[in-house]
């Protein structure tokens, strides 16, 4: 087995797949038409559901300071291959659920699709699909969005004072105001406190966050549900 194969086989994107990005934060990018990555996954492994699939693993709604709220899908991404099925690999991706404009706050209504769309890619990454795209002059938009962040600092003025650090929001238990940690589990997959605070928030029947004691004390609702069995 060539430990190449699948990575050269989808590692050069056709032109027609590219888009040169005009705009924005990642102006002077190259976007990758998402059916293409679909074309590359089924024309190496077979059709969606029978050489390749995924599994929507979890999905959740992360809101900011700002009034700003963003939606995040993880993926499982598995393939078919000399007739055995690869491990799992993960994608995380995310979109803008809520984002503030000129004429007031956007709530869009296809944040999970584009969530689904960009966790697709990262994972399809990983295998090597438009790989030639990522590894010119590394640039992707997690280089974008450093490179902006180090141009604002150093165009910030003499005579400006600089900005007092926002306090980070805590995430805290409504019963007993414990604040949720993050924490790493088995899988070594870190939970930032948000994250643990809206799983807490989901595992309740009045969909309360309460931490691991007071929802033991007062029932969540797998508890209840098994109660009832």
């Amino acid at each position: 087995m060539d430990n190449l194969q699948i990575y050269n086989a989808a590692r050069s994107v056709p032109q027609n797949a590219k888009k040169p990005i005009g705009a924005g934060r990642l102006k002077g990018k190259t976007d990758i038409n998402p059916m293409w990555r679909i074309k590359a996954l089924t024309e190496m492994f077979g059709p969606c559901g029978i050489g390749w699939y995924y599994d929507i693993v979890e999905k959740w709604l992360e809101p900011s300071q700002t009034g700003e709220v963003a939606a995040f899908m993880r993926i499982h991404l598995f393939f078919r291959y000399e007739g055995e099925w690869s491990k799992p690999i993960e994608g995380v991706g995310g979109s803008s659920f809520i984002a503030n404009e000129k004429s007031g706050p956007y709530v869009s209504d296809e944040c999970y699709k584009m969530a689904l769309t960009d966790a697709i890619s990262v994972a399809c990454k990983a295998l090597g699909i438009g790989a030639d795209v990522y590894w010119e002059g590394d640039a992707t938009k997690y280089n974008a969005y450093q490179a902006q962040e180090i141009a604002a600092d150093a165009q910030v003025l003499p005579q400006i004072p600089p900005a007092q650090p926002e306090t980070p929001k805590e995430y805290r238990c409504v019963v007993c105001g414990k604040p949720f940690e993050g924490f790493t589990d088995k899988n070594g997959k870190f939970w930032n406190a948000g994250q643990v605070f809206h799983m807490a928030q989901s595992s309740n029947t009045d969909g309360q966050a309460r931490c691991r004691e007071c929802s033991m004390k007062m029932g969540t609702r797998k508890q209840k549900e098994a109660a009832n069995g």
